[in-house]
């Protein structure tokens, strides 16, 4: 069967994996920008979100973030990683924070409270928004992914509302040397050897710590 991964998710020393006040100039909070330079150093971060051929090409950052893109047939998002607007859509403009050739290429499951029709978008990328909750998202995720993975990609709710179902099979963590100080707390409330879930790699870059934890079978 598929996996649900998270991958490059990125929390500062203080626990956050995203500043405060996130809003349409601050997609990820304030200061939130600032978790991110190990992955802004990659060729494939680069080449993926920034369509530049600059970056470093080796090295334990670009590894990760390589693997981050790698046999993913689906994707699941929270609302606030697919836009800023909260409540009932006003509309239909809004449509992605990258324009109409987004980085994912395959089909996106987008977690909301009001219904929106499928969004069509250039290069294989479909955003679905599923109401029915997080059980129902993944087993859509796992349908269209056809034995692929799936990426889990945040926000930080919506990680912690898979991880306390144990619903995640493996998540890589990076550590940034940054203190935000304020924001969303990625592990708050949240006992992982309590939910069977136990650290089985750890490795650091100049930039940042990668940590990866995976559920164990047996629990």
């Amino acid at each position: 069967m598929s996996k649900l991964r998270v991958e490059s998710f990125t929390i500062s020393l203080d626990g956050f994996g995203a500043g405060p006040h996130q809003d349409l100039n601050h997609p990820l909070g304030v200061g939130g920008t600032s978790l991110h330079g190990w992955a802004f150093s990659t060729r494939t971060f680069q080449r993926a979100v920034l369509g530049s051929e600059s970056g470093a090409t080796e090295g334990i950052d670009e590894d990760f973030a390589a693997r981050g893109f790698r046999n993913f047939g689906a994707w699941i998002l929270g609302r606030n990683m697919f836009g800023p607007v909260r409540g009932p859509w006003p509309d239909e403009s809004w449509r992605g924070w990258w324009g109409e050739n987004p980085v994912y290429q395959v089909p996106v499951f987008v977690l909301t409270h009001h219904a929106r029709a499928p969004l069509v978008m250039e290069g294989g990328t479909t955003f679905y928004f599923i109401t029915e909750g997080i059980e129902a998202a993944l087993a859509q995720a796992r349908e269209a992914a056809q034995g692929k993975d799936i990426r889990l990609g945040g926000g930080v709710n919506v990680i912690q509302q898979y991880l306390r179902q144990r619903l995640i099979d493996e998540m890589h963590v990076a550590i940034a040397p940054v203190l935000l100080g304020s924001g969303e707390r990625l592990f708050e409330g949240i006992n992982l050897p309590a939910l069977g879930y136990a650290c089985t790699q750890h490795v650091a870059s100049p930039l940042a710590t990668h940590v990866v934890f995976t559920r164990q079978q047996d629990q």
